[in-house]
């Protein structure tokens, strides 16, 4: 079983986590950083520490409204997506700890396909 890196606990919610297949369990976010633990395997489990995210991106529809799921970018290890039964009270759980220049909208669909017709057609 891993040892939790939070010594004060803001927020515990279930949620998802999308590293390889999709795993049920519950994400943690305390003072020393983000945990995902899986419901079923005590041994699948990931700690990130505030000091290593690097980007919170999160996938904003309806004007706001729903939030399917966010990711977190770190500095080392990549990225890591999540999705929560309570996704705007976990964001602003995060907000605490990390600036507001940091946490990111991702592109919506039609900003993908804005992207890809403008590239196709600069070159």
């Amino acid at each position: 079983m891993a040892q939790s890196i939070n010594t004060k606990v803001d927020m515990v919610v279930k949620g998802t986590s999308f590293h390889g297949m999709n795993n049920y369990g519950n994400i943690m976010v305390g003072d020393k950083g983000f945990e995902y633990y899986n419901g079923r395997k005590v041994s699948d489990y990931i700690q990130i520490p505030w000091e290593e995210v690097d980007y919170v991106i999160a996938s904003v529809l309806f004007k706001g409204r729903y939030i399917p799921r966010f990711a977190i970018q770190t500095k080392r290890n990549g990225t890591f997506t999540f999705s929560s039964k309570k996704p705007k009270e976990l964001l602003r759980a995060i907000h605490k700890y990390i600036p507001r220049e940091r946490m990111v909208h991702s592109l919506s669909f039609f900003d993908v396909l804005k992207r890809a017709f403008t590239r196709k057609f600069r070159k």
